[in-house]
């Protein structure tokens, strides 16, 4: 098992006075403005400091792939926040992230964080390769990974199950870690930029059941626990035309989620997009329509379904919600969004 007690340092707050794990002072005189060095104690909305307003999001890993990049089982987005740079996930190869960007046109070497929205192999194979590759041009490039509490927790995987015989949380670690790179564990949400939150771990109200069966994980006493992904985190931007939310693959649950997203950040507001994988690719209809109508509640005008979200769930939603072709679609390498423009689905996914 993980000795993540003693690996990880939590994160802490004020901001201005970040220590993260190991040495390197260039790294904490870079980290200050993101991580502070008392535990996170509140959520308190983000309003105060003002919104984002330029927004970007451009998918780099997902099943489809449109004329550029190459699609695969995995998930990762470039996001750009006002000029803040953040990658959300690594893909589910060592190098699909890396080739996909390059044929993007899409500079990742000047990116130093990268957010992990749970441990499963298809956000995670890509960080090792991504780090290596990328710190020859810039030392700091990917050198602060940002995970929930509960990553590295010591899973056990059937034989035939998804992810079986794939690369384990621990290998991503080892290998990250001999590069120099450092991982911020995060126990609570936290304001990574002005208007930039992580969730951290979400609470889960609904009973929303979006991750895969009979997988476990040995808990810190030894013990078996059905692993429904505790760690799963996902980004929230606070922006003039609402909350917009990217998810990994929504484990804890899209509607929890959103549900939190909005208690953290700004209570009341509308969610403007949801963006991400969602895990509903084997959702019933009751599940989807249920799913549908609280989409409806919270206002949701944009939607980019990607990963394992499926097809059939993105055009339901469309359907369900009445939205334009253009503003409900499933993502695909080179697919964006952009808040002053919407969704650029590319040709294929259009």
């Amino acid at each position: 098992m993980n000795k993540t007690r003693s690996d990880i340092k939590k994160v802490r707050r004020p901001l201005a006075s970040a220590k993260l794990l190991g040495a390197g002072v260039a790294l904490l005189l870079g980290l200050a403005r993101i991580c502070g060095d008392q535990e996170t104690t509140s959520a308190s909305p983000a309003s105060a400091l003002g919104p984002v307003h330029v927004v970007k999001i451009t998918v780099l890993s997902t099943m489809l792939t449109d004329a550029v990049g190459v699609g695969e089982w995995g998930f990762s987005a470039l996001v750009e926040a006002d000029g803040n740079r953040v990658l959300f996930d690594t893909g589910g190869r060592p190098e699909t992230v890396l080739n996909n960007a390059r044929e993007l046109g899409v500079e990742l070497s000047n990116v130093e964080d990268v957010i992990l929205s749970h441990s499963h192999w298809d956000h995670v194979t890509g960080l090792v390769t991504l780090r290596r590759e990328l710190s020859k041009a810039n030392p700091e490039a990917l050198s602060r990974a940002h995970v929930g509490r509960g990553i590295f927790l010591e899973r056990l995987i059937p034989p035939g199950a998804l992810g079986a015989g794939k690369m384990t949380m621990a290998e991503v670690k080892n290998g990250y870690e001999a590069l120099g790179g450092q991982f911020i564990e995060y126990v609570e949400p936290k304001q990574l930029f002005t208007g930039v939150w992580l969730t951290g771990p979400v609470p889960r109200p609904f009973p929303e059941k979006n991750y895969p069966a009979g997988i476990h994980y040995r808990d810190p006493d030894g013990n078996l626990v059905l692993d429904n992904i505790p760690e799963d985190q996902s980004l929230v931007l606070d922006t003039d035309k609402g909350l917009v939310v990217l998810t990994g693959c929504g484990h804890a649950g899209l509607i929890n989620i959103l549900t939190y997203a909005r208690q953290v950040v700004r209570p009341g507001a509308q969610v403007y997009a949801a963006l991400g994988g969602f895990h509903l690719f084997a959702a019933k209809v009751d599940t989807l329509s249920w799913t549908a109508d609280k989409l409806k509640e919270f206002g949701v005008a944009q939607i980019m379904g990607a990963h394992c979200t499926g097809l059939e769930p993105v055009y339901y939603f469309r359907e369900r919600l009445g939205l334009e072709r253009k503003a409900c679609v499933v993502g695909a390498v080179g697919s964006s969004f952009e808040l002053a423009k919407g969704i650029n689905a590319g040709s294929i996914a259009q």
